[in-house]
């Protein structure tokens, strides 16, 4: 299994520490009080890095945030919100042989797979810059005299999405680039296998939200461990959809607790 740049410039170049914030809110990563999780690489079972989980306290903070917003969010063109989707994907060309290597180094899949699992991102932001300025709506024809129907979509608001370790950084391309040209923001967890994969994506994009001054809350990420969040994620109500990666059994247990509350899955 080769990789291209040895480990110490994978880290530095992707700005991962030896202890890690596990939350962020777009730019501004807290320090939290949770649980510390070691992540090792499959490839030889030596210690990559450090990661500090969330607490249900630091979940209900990124939730605030993330309804604050959504309520500036939405109101930005459809158009604007593509340009920061076209700026993030050209952050992940710029990274991308560190990304996929990182990718390789936690996960364990081969170098070239690394570096496919970051072009699936580059292509799914390619085509969430194209699909923001198609967000069309329809005009009906009325029964009513002097009266007018006419259809538009509209943000949904908190998005979900909880990632295997397995595609650590592209399922999450897949569902925010779309959610974000949408209107919509977006709280991440990551599998407590690959957080650092997780960690890096968001420190490649944190120049671009500043850049394009995005609020606060907009791009969340929430590493934290299934007991700590699991069902509380589930059940959030103000979690309007939820995207999960995982088995049968684990899709089943997703929908019948988001069914419960009438969220979407």
């Amino acid at each position: 299994m080769s990789i291209k740049h040895n480990k110490e410039d994978i880290l530095n170049n992707l700005g991962i520490e030896a202890i890690n914030p596990g939350v962020c809110t777009g730019t501004e990563w807290i320090d939290t009080n949770g649980d510390v999780t070691t992540s090792f690489s499959p490839i030889d079972g030596k210690e990559i890095a450090k990661v500090k989980n969330a607490t249900l306290d630091d979940y209900e903070a990124v939730i605030k945030k993330a309804e604050t917003a959504f309520k500036e969010w939405r109101k930005v063109p459809a158009p604007i919100r593509g340009e920061l989707v076209r700026q993030i994907g050209l952050a992940l060309r710029e990274n991308k042989e560190y990304l996929g290597a990182l990718v390789t180094l936690e996960m364990g899949k081969i170098y070239q797979e690394g570096l496919g699992e970051v072009q699936e991102m580059i292509d799914i932001c390619d085509f969430a810059v194209g699909q923001s300025r198609l967000i069309n709506g329809t005009n009906l024809q009325s029964e009513r005299v002097n009266h007018r129907l006419s259809e538009q979509y509209q943000p949904l608001g908190i998005v979900g999405l909880v990632t295997s370790y397995n595609f650590p950084v592209a399922v999450w391309a897949w569902n925010s680039a779309l959610a974000i040209i949408a209107g919509d923001v977006v709280v991440w967890k990551p599998s407590s296998k690959t957080p650092l994969t997780a960690i890096a994506t968001q420190r490649i994009i944190t120049k671009v939200l500043k850049d394009n001054n995005v609020p606060e809350g907009v791009f969340n990420l929430v590493v934290a461990k299934s007991s700590v969040m699991g069902d509380n994620f589930l059940g959030d109500k103000r979690v309007r959809l939820l995207s999960v990666t995982g088995s049968t059994a684990v899709g089943k247990r997703v929908g019948g607790i988001v069914g419960k509350r009438l969220g979407k899955t």
